[in-house]
């Protein structure tokens, strides 16, 4: 009798241990941030992330298969959404029947979901974030956390992770809001209240973890202006060397004496301000990577001062060979080492065969059997751009451009 009252009693304390540090006491309106998220019997923690769905009616059949097939097919612990997720339209019933297609795909499979925003999540249309936020959270499958009025943005929480036998914060997930475009129209960024709020939760969980720091991962919409100091200044534009957002006349490239991961396709398009974001991460120490989406076709990360600065591409489906390269993001976390991860991004153009055309015709799946063949069809010639491209560079410059994703 003694030691269940006493697992009970762990179990209760870890639970509030969770619920003091999963969101500012300020937090306003409803979420679903009691739902816990706990490392499987097997002691990994994997996450999906999905950005730039752009869901609207040109795309929105295609795209919400593919999600559904990626969901049965990696049966994620949490999906974790970046922004630009859906078209925010001028009727707010048909933004939210576009919410309800992407939501109902983790709904039906009771799989955890955190939501956060992009630039053009509430530029125009008839919802605000807020607005948008609310209807995300009438789902029971979204953890999501509207912040309330006390941060700028709406969509900056954390969720911890509990260890596999409940007993323990074992890891964190940093949600943040980078909002849309400053005063002068560049990209938006995490603003100063944020950092300031992150570094607070950050010290907090340490001191729930008996001084031990709780390592994490950081997920929003547009990536930090620090990746270019992890990328090497070019003397000029050449092949697989992209023009500085903000600094015309700049070209950066991978760094050939840097950690280097997947492919950097395009212009990392960063915020034109920074208020300390990177900087109180590294300083705080718990933040393994942070993941971005913005730039569709950029599925890489770069190493700066220990922290990770990854992109992940595209998760939309246009039925154009050009996106057969889109696809999400997984990322793994043993709970025996959580300083470290690992993470790969599966492409639509690898995700199928032709197997699976005649699997699904058998199943009666007509709409899915013809989006698989259109795949296929168009995805070759995508898949052997790239690597012609690859090849090209490194036998015209001797540089890589293209690491293992």
């Amino acid at each position: 009798m003694y030691k269940t009252v006493k697992k009970i009693m762990c179990v209760l304390m870890a639970v509030m241990m969770m619920a003091s540090v999963v969101l500012p006491a300020f937090a306003a309106n409803e979420n679903n941030s009691d739902k816990l998220l706990q490392f499987g019997a097997d002691g990994k923690f994997n996450i999906m992330h999905v950005t730039d769905t752009h869901i609207d009616d040109d795309n929105i059949d295609d795209t919400v298969w593919l999600l559904a097939a990626a969901a049965d097919r990696e049966n994620p612990d949490l999906v974790v959404i970046t922004g630009d997720n859906v078209q925010n339209c001028d009727d707010a019933a048909k933004t939210k029947s576009y919410i309800d297609r992407l939501m109902g795909v983790y709904e039906s499979r009771n799989i955890p979901v955190a939501v956060t925003f992009g630039n053009h999540d509430s530029e125009v249309g008839a919802m605000s974030r807020e607005d948008l936020m609310a209807h995300y959270n009438t789902f029971d499958c979204s953890v999501s956390v509207d912040d309330g009025e006390a941060l700028s943005g709406c969509g900056t929480y954390n969720l911890p992770v509990l260890s596999s036998d409940g007993k323990q914060v074992k890891f964190n997930v940093w949600v943040f809001d980078s909002n849309d475009y400053d005063g002068n129209g560049h990209y938006g960024n995490v603003k100063k209240d944020q950092v300031e709020w992150y570094v607070q939760q950050s010290r907090q969980l340490t001191e729930a973890n008996g001084g031990e720091k709780v390592y994490s991962l950081a997920f929003q919409h547009i990536i930090v202006p620090e990746v270019y100091d992890a990328l090497k200044k070019a003397n000029h534009h050449t092949l697989y060397s992209f023009e500085h957002i903000n600094n015309k006349g700049e070209y950066y490239m991978f760094d050939p004496n840097g950690v280097n991961f997947g492919t950097l396709n395009e212009t990392p398009c960063s915020g034109y301000i920074n208020e300390g974001q990177f900087d109180a991460m590294v300083e705080c120490g718990d933040v393994l990577a942070m993941f971005s989406g913005h730039d569709h076709t950029n599925g890489f990360g770069v190493r700066h001062k220990g922290i990770d600065i990854s992109n992940t591409v595209s998760t939309r489906y246009n039925r154009d060979s050009f996106s057969t390269q889109y696809g999400y993001r997984m990322i793994t976390v043993d709970e025996k080492d959580t300083s470290v991860y690992t993470t790969s991004i599966m492409h639509w153009y690898n995700m199928f065969s032709n197997a699976d055309v005649k699997a699904l015709r058998d199943a009666g799946d007509d709409f899915g059997a013809g989006l698989v063949r259109d795949i296929l069809m168009r995805g070759p010639w995508q898949k052997l751009l790239r690597v012609l491209g690859v090849a090209f560079t490194k036998l015209l410059t001797g540089r890589t451009v293209s690491f293992p994703d």
